[in-house]
């Protein structure tokens, strides 16, 4: 009669054996749960803020370079506009008789007053400059604000001296009427004295304006980049 090879692998084996490793830890998963295979997408939500945000502070560098640069460019238009009365127009004026001198203010007066472009770029670049020093202000570069804001200022005279003196002696001149018809020239030496210093005045302080909002427009490009 055979006996059974001694460590038989038949079910009722009971040896002292250690049990299978993989039985362990199929018991280990069920009373703690199978643990998910694969890396796990760890950070996505953080990640979609970080990338929302950094598309939200790209639109506001967009924003705050544009509010800088377009009050620096309107500013440097009306200095040149006024350095321009200052070097060439009022001194060839001044050179010719007072009829030519009024008949060719009355048109230069007309024209400025019925552009739109230059009327809305002679308001603009105080509008544009106060929002840029607002906006500078919030973001914390004080020193850039107060560079623009001081600008602003500036500008903001040369706005007042244009409304009280110079628009209101164009007016007067407009109310002459037709030079072949005028007897009484003493609007001309009006514009000789007042008008032309008064336009010196205006070319100094958007000069000394745009030269702030130049040195802002550095200050912010090292801010920023």
């Amino acid at each position: 009669m055979s006996h059974p090879p001694t460590g038989s692998y038949s079910p009722q084996h009971t040896g002292n054996f250690p049990p299978p490793q993989h039985n362990q830890q199929y018991q280990a998963y069920q009373q703690q749960g199978f643990p998910q295979q694969g890396p796990q997408p760890q950070g996505f939500p953080q990640a979609g803020a970080a990338g929302a945000r950094a598309a939200s502070g790209a639109g506001s560098t967009k924003l705050s370079t544009a509010l800088i640069i377009v009050p620096t460019v309107l500013i440097g238009l009306m200095a040149g506009l006024f350095f321009a009365f200052d070097v060439s127009v009022m001194p060839g004026l001044a050179d010719g008789d007072n009829r030519t001198y009024v008949t060719a203010m009355q048109h230069f007066n007309a024209s400025i007053d019925g552009n739109g472009l230059f009327g809305m770029a002679f308001v603009c670049a105080l509008l544009v400059a106060v929002a840029s020093a607002v906006v500078e202000l919030r973001k914390g570069r004080k020193q850039i604000a107060l560079w623009v804001g001081i600008a602003a200022v500036l500008y903001f005279i040369v706005l007042m001296i244009t409304f009280s003196v110079n628009i209101p002696l164009n007016n007067e001149l407009a109310r002459a009427g037709s030079a072949a018809k005028l007897t009484d020239f003493s609007i001309v030496e009006k514009f000789k004295t007042t008008w032309v210093t008064t336009n010196i005045l205006r070319t100094l302080l958007c000069t000394a304006a745009l030269t702030l909002m130049a040195r802002a427009l550095v200050l912010y490009g090292r801010a920023t980049r």
